[in-house]
C-alpha cells in the first residue's frame, strides 16, 4: 500500500526556498539563476518562467526577509505601553539581531541598487514600517514639527550600528566588550550605544 502522497510547494515558492536557503549558506554571489534551478531540482529555464530577470528573482527572496524582518519589529513600535524611547532601544535591538542571525539576507535587504524597481512591491512593506518608526520618533520629541530628517538620522545611526557588528569591525576599537555578539556583555554594548544613537535623536 502506497505512503502520503508527499506534495511539492507550487514551483514559483519552491525556486524562492531555493534562494533563501542558498543566500543564507553561501552569500548574493551564489544566488544565481541556475544555482537556484539545480537547488530547487528544476530545469534551468524553470525560473524564467516566474522571474524575467536575476533582480526580480533576488528581489522576491529579499521579501521574505523583509516580512520577517517587519513581522519582529513592527510589533515592538506598536507597544503604546511602552516609552516611546523604550520601543526605539528594543527595535534596534531587534534590527541588530536580524543583522546577527541572518547576515546574507541582512545585506540582501539593503541593497536598493539590486532591488529598486525589481518588482514584488518590497516598499509595501518597508514604508509603512518607516512609517510607525517616524511616528514613534515624534511622540518620543514631543515636537509639533514633522521632522522626518530626524527619523532618517536615527535609521542611520542603528543601521550603521549593525552593519559594523555584522561586519565585526567593533572587534578594532579595543577596551569595550564587542556588540558583534548579542549575547552577554557584548548585547549591554549594543543596547548602550543604541541608546546613545536614541538619545542623541530625540533630544
Amino acid at each position: 500500500m502506497a505512503g502520503p502522497q508527499v506534495l511539492r510547494p507550487p514551483m514559483r515558492e519552491l525556486l524562492i526556498r531555493a534562494g533563501v536557503e542558498l543566500l543564507e549558506e553561501r552569500g548574493i554571489d551564489a544566488v544565481g539563476v541556475r544555482a537556484v534551478s539545480r537547488r530547487a531540482g528544476v530545469s534551468h529555464g524553470a525560473p524564467r518562467r516566474y522571474f524575467p530577470s536575476h533582480r526580480s528573482l533576488l528581489a522576491a527572496i529579499a521579501r521574505t526577509g523583509i516580512i520577517d524582518f517587519v513581522g519582529v519589529v513592527r510589533p515592538i513600535l506598536a507597544d503604546a505601553t511602552t516609552p516611546p524611547r523604550t520601543r526605539l532601544i528594543d527595535s534596534g535591538e531587534a534590527y541588530l539581531d536580524f543583522a546577527h542571525r541572518r547576515p546574507a539576507m541582512f545585506d540582501l535587504m539593503t541593497r536598493h541598487d539590486l532591488l529598486d524597481r525589481a518588482g514584488a512591491d518590497l516598499r509595501s512593506l518597508t514604508l509603512p514600517l518607516m512609517a510607525d518608526l517616524h511616528a514613534v520618533v515624534m511622540e518620543g520629541t514631543a515636537g509639533d514639527t514633522d521632522d522626518r530628517l530626524r527619523t532618517l538620522a536615527l535609521w542611520a545611526s542603528i543601521h550603521g550600528i549593525a552593519v559594523l557588528a555584522s561586519n565585526q569591525a567593533f572587534a578594532l576599537y579595543p577596551g569595550i566588550p564587542t556588540p558583534d555578539d548579542t549575547s552577554g556583555s557584548g548585547a549591554a554594548t549594543a543596547r548602550a550605544l543604541l541608546a546613545r544613537a536614541v538619545d542623541a535623536h530625540l533630544a
